[in-house]
Protein backbone atom coordinates (compact mmCIF):
# COMPACT_ATOMS: atom_id res chain seq x y z
CA UNK A 1 0.00 0.00 0.00
CA UNK A 2 2.95 2.54 1.35
CA UNK A 3 4.18 1.54 -2.50
CA UNK A 4 0.79 2.60 -4.25
CA UNK A 5 0.57 5.73 -2.36
CA UNK A 6 3.73 6.48 -3.74
CA UNK A 7 3.36 5.85 -7.45
CA UNK A 8 0.22 8.18 -7.31
CA UNK A 9 1.95 11.20 -4.94
CA UNK A 10 4.53 10.50 -7.34
CA UNK A 11 2.38 11.89 -10.33
CA UNK A 12 1.92 14.81 -8.27
CA UNK A 13 5.40 15.62 -8.21
CA UNK A 14 5.02 15.05 -4.06
CA UNK A 15 7.18 14.09 -1.30
CA UNK A 16 6.45 10.20 -0.54
CA UNK A 17 4.71 9.34 2.62
CA UNK A 18 6.81 7.49 5.59
CA UNK A 19 5.23 4.58 6.77
CA UNK A 20 4.67 4.85 10.26
CA UNK A 21 4.17 2.44 13.56
CA UNK A 22 3.06 5.67 15.55
CA UNK A 23 -0.37 5.32 13.91
CA UNK A 24 0.13 1.60 13.28
CA UNK A 25 -1.99 0.69 16.10
CA UNK A 26 -5.02 3.01 15.46
CA UNK A 27 -5.30 1.47 11.61
CA UNK A 28 -5.19 -1.63 12.74
CA UNK A 29 -7.42 -1.61 16.04
CA UNK A 30 -9.88 0.14 13.90
CA UNK A 31 -9.74 -2.30 11.11
CA UNK A 32 -10.34 -5.00 13.26
CA UNK A 33 -13.63 -2.96 14.56
CA UNK A 34 -15.31 -2.79 11.11
CA UNK A 35 -14.68 -6.82 10.98
CA UNK A 36 -17.96 -7.87 11.60
CA UNK A 37 -19.47 -6.09 8.70
CA UNK A 38 -17.34 -3.86 7.00
CA UNK A 39 -19.30 -0.68 7.77
CA UNK A 40 -17.85 2.43 6.36
CA UNK A 41 -18.16 4.35 9.52
CA UNK A 42 -15.07 6.79 10.02
CA UNK A 43 -13.12 6.97 13.62
CA UNK A 44 -13.04 9.78 15.37
CA UNK A 45 -9.57 9.61 15.85
CA UNK A 46 -6.82 12.52 15.24
CA UNK A 47 -6.08 11.39 12.07
CA UNK A 48 -6.61 12.24 8.45
CA UNK A 49 -8.64 8.74 7.19
CA UNK A 50 -9.30 6.81 4.37
CA UNK A 51 -11.67 3.62 4.20
CA UNK A 52 -12.92 1.18 1.76
CA UNK A 53 -14.55 -1.96 1.58
CA UNK A 54 -14.10 -4.23 -1.35
CA UNK A 55 -16.35 -7.61 -2.19
CA UNK A 56 -14.18 -10.75 -1.73
CA UNK A 57 -11.20 -11.85 -0.02
CA UNK A 58 -8.78 -11.33 -3.02
CA UNK A 59 -9.48 -7.26 -2.74
CA UNK A 60 -5.97 -5.93 -1.76
CA UNK A 61 -5.06 -2.38 0.11
CA UNK A 62 -3.83 -1.62 -3.74
CA UNK A 63 -6.39 -1.59 -5.08
CA UNK A 64 -8.00 0.66 -2.25
CA UNK A 65 -5.69 3.25 -3.22
CA UNK A 66 -6.36 3.13 -6.72
CA UNK A 67 -10.05 3.83 -6.11
CA UNK A 68 -8.87 6.66 -4.43
CA UNK A 69 -6.54 8.21 -6.58
CA UNK A 70 -9.45 7.75 -9.50
CA UNK A 71 -11.59 10.32 -7.60
CA UNK A 72 -8.96 13.12 -9.25
CA UNK A 73 -11.03 13.73 -11.92
CA UNK A 74 -14.02 15.24 -9.48
CA UNK A 75 -11.47 17.73 -7.87
CA UNK A 76 -11.92 21.72 -8.71
CA UNK A 77 -8.34 22.38 -9.51
CA UNK A 78 -9.51 26.00 -9.36
CA UNK A 79 -11.25 26.11 -6.14
CA UNK A 80 -9.36 23.51 -4.17
CA UNK A 81 -12.35 21.38 -3.92
CA UNK A 82 -14.44 19.09 -5.20
CA UNK A 83 -16.72 19.46 -8.03
CA UNK A 84 -21.12 20.36 -7.51
CA UNK A 85 -22.71 16.90 -5.99
CA UNK A 86 -19.33 14.80 -6.84
CA UNK A 87 -16.97 13.17 -3.87
CA UNK A 88 -13.37 13.48 -4.19
CA UNK A 89 -12.24 13.47 -0.32
CA UNK A 90 -10.24 10.79 -0.63
CA UNK A 91 -8.06 11.74 -3.54
CA UNK A 92 -7.60 14.85 -1.46
CA UNK A 93 -6.57 13.06 1.39
CA UNK A 94 -3.91 10.91 -0.87
CA UNK A 95 -2.65 14.09 -2.08
CA UNK A 96 -2.06 16.91 0.93
CA UNK A 97 0.51 17.45 2.79
CA UNK A 98 0.66 14.88 5.35
CA UNK A 99 3.77 12.85 5.93
CA UNK A 100 3.12 9.48 7.75
CA UNK A 101 0.91 6.83 6.50
CA UNK A 102 -0.08 3.57 8.46
CA UNK A 103 -3.14 1.05 6.82
CA UNK A 104 -4.52 -2.17 7.63
CA UNK A 105 -6.64 -4.43 5.46
CA UNK A 106 -8.97 -7.03 7.37
CA UNK A 107 -11.17 -10.13 6.38
CA UNK A 108 -14.79 -9.55 7.02
CA UNK A 109 -17.37 -11.90 8.20
CA UNK A 110 -19.09 -11.59 5.54
CA UNK A 111 -16.02 -12.54 3.38
CA UNK A 112 -15.37 -8.93 1.70
CA UNK A 113 -12.45 -7.24 2.71
CA UNK A 114 -11.69 -3.90 4.46
CA UNK A 115 -9.03 -1.21 4.62
CA UNK A 116 -8.33 1.50 6.40
CA UNK A 117 -5.15 4.07 5.99
CA UNK A 118 -4.56 6.93 8.86
CA UNK A 119 -2.67 10.09 7.75
CA UNK A 120 -0.74 11.78 10.18
CA UNK A 121 -0.51 14.73 10.32
CA UNK A 122 -4.08 15.67 8.98
CA UNK A 123 -4.25 16.53 5.49
CA UNK A 124 -6.29 18.93 3.81
CA UNK A 125 -9.09 21.40 4.10
CA UNK A 126 -11.54 22.21 2.05
CA UNK A 127 -11.20 25.14 0.34
CA UNK A 128 -6.96 25.27 0.66
CA UNK A 129 -5.16 24.36 -1.38
CA UNK A 130 -4.04 20.42 -1.76
CA UNK A 131 -0.49 20.40 -1.12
Amino acid sequence: MLAAHGTMRARNCLLRLAWTTKVADNAKWYANQRRKGCHLIYSTGDYGENIIWGRGKRWKGTDAVTDWADHEVYYDYERYTCMPNQDCLHYMQLVCSTRRVRCARVKCANRNTYVVCEYDPHGYVIGQRRY
